[in-house]
């Protein structure tokens, strides 16, 4: 039986100091809340992280392919004979699905209101799913429906108020030609939608794309790009690279992070608030069980004295008090772990804390748990408390036995 161990057990189930004793409990509840606030913090970070990304990607795609002339202009130049590429993309590794697109800047008119807008015109084999779920009035239109369906417009909540537009009311869309001259179109409000991202709420407004093709006298087989959805997104690059080896040379494939900057951008500085966070939840741990270890220390100072009398080296009575230590740290990691992860199922099954949506874009407080991080979070306490208690371990061997017997 390993002595060190033996010895730390038995100081743990015996009984302590009540300053001790105190000490033990905060150590335990400071270790256990700096791992729950590490874990909801990271659960919030990545659930964050992933609900923006999905909505990005829901509505533009993972990848986009267009024409080089075209790539930040909504009037864009046509794409020709498209069929053998894309079936070439469709059968990429990493692709989960790719779908024709075609848009068009365009002026809204109701009564006497007016907003700028940008039609996206979509295909049969648009991916409806996603959207489905953003629409908070009327219904999905679809391009295979009949012709009574076929003037059909999905509109964004923020459009629809400003211009107090609702399900089935008619709407007026003018354009402008190339030749200055300009061109109407009546459709039909067929559902609202809200994303939450005012880049798309407050710009863009789906149709049939055959109204785009016959706004710009294009012919049936022509189109604006076309947008590729991947199966992990860590794999965003590799795919998109292996895209643009098939593509024309006249054509350019762009990830979204190309397309949105800004938006990465933002979601990358998340990254450093965890940072920070954790780092300050470790040192705080970590300073808590220092003062603790030193405070058990103080209080076995004459059974220290005692080992070191009967020949026990001053590294294995150090050895001790650490193990003695990690046990606390240990609890301290357990009760982090349930606290966490049960707000976080709670959260994940009530959305019970709920956010401002035109602040935050999501309106409740999203939540994805990740085993190897979690699992991460706490090896990595551990790992800085254990180191962290090997210098007040070392006040041991400064420790004069025959002082400290006389102390008892």
């Amino acid at each position: 039986m390993n002595f060190e161990l033996f010895v730390a057990g038995r100081m743990h189930s015996g009984k302590t100091g009540a300053f001790s004793g105190s000490f033990i409990h905060i150590a335990i509840i400071s270790v256990a809340l700096g791992v729950t606030m590490m874990i909801l913090s990271d659960a919030i970070l990545v659930g964050f992280q992933g609900a923006i990304r999905d909505k990005i990607a829901g509505f533009a795609g993972h990848i986009r392919i267009s024409p080089f002339s075209g790539n930040d202009s909504w009037e864009q130049q046509p794409v020709d004979t498209y069929e053998n590429w894309l079936y070439q993309i469709q059968q990429t590794e990493g692709v989960r699905h790719a779908q024709i697109y075609a848009t068009k800047a365009g002026i809204v008119k109701n009564n006497d209101q007016i907003e700028g807008v940008v039609l996206k015109g979509v295909g049969s084999d648009f991916s409806w799913p996603w959207f489905e779920e953003q629409i908070v009035e009327g219904s999905a239109f679809r391009v295979s429906d009949t012709a009574s369906k076929a003037d059909e417009i999905l509109i964004s909540k923020t459009l629809s108020d400003k211009l107090q537009l609702h399900t089935g009311d008619r709407v007026s869309v003018w354009f402008v030609n190339n030749n200055a001259s300009t061109r109407g179109r009546r459709f039909t409000v067929g559902g609202v939608y809200e994303t939450g991202l005012a880049e798309f709420d407050e710009l863009f407004a789906l149709c049939d794309i055959r109204h785009i093709q016959k706004l710009n006298n294009w012919n049936d087989d022509q189109i604006a790009g076309v947008e590729v959805f991947v199966d992990d997104f860590s794999d965003l690059e590799k795919v998109n690279a292996q895209i643009y080896s098939v593509l024309p040379y006249s054509l350019d494939a762009r990830t979204i992070k190309d397309l949105y900057p800004q938006m990465f951008d933002w979601l990358a500085l998340q990254d450093t608030n965890v940072v920070v966070i954790m780092v300050l939840m470790v040192l705080v741990a970590g300073i808590t069980m220092i003062a603790t270890l030193l405070i058990i220390i103080l209080e076995r100072t004459a059974m220290i004295g005692i080992f070191k009398a009967i020949g026990a080296r001053g590294k294995s009575i150090s050895r001790i008090f650490i193990y003695n230590a990690m046990r606390i740290i240990g609890k301290g990691l357990l009760w982090g772990n349930i606290i966490a992860l049960t707000l976080a199922g709670i959260q994940q099954q009530t959305g019970l804390i709920r956010l401002p949506k035109e602040s935050y874009y999501v309106s409740t407080v999203p939540v994805d748990l990740n085993i190897w991080h979690i699992l991460l979070i706490n090896a990595g306490t551990v790992i800085v408390c254990a180191f962290m208690l090997i210098f007040p371990s070392r006040i041991i061997g400064r420790i004069d036995p025959v002082k400290s017997i006389r102390m008892q």
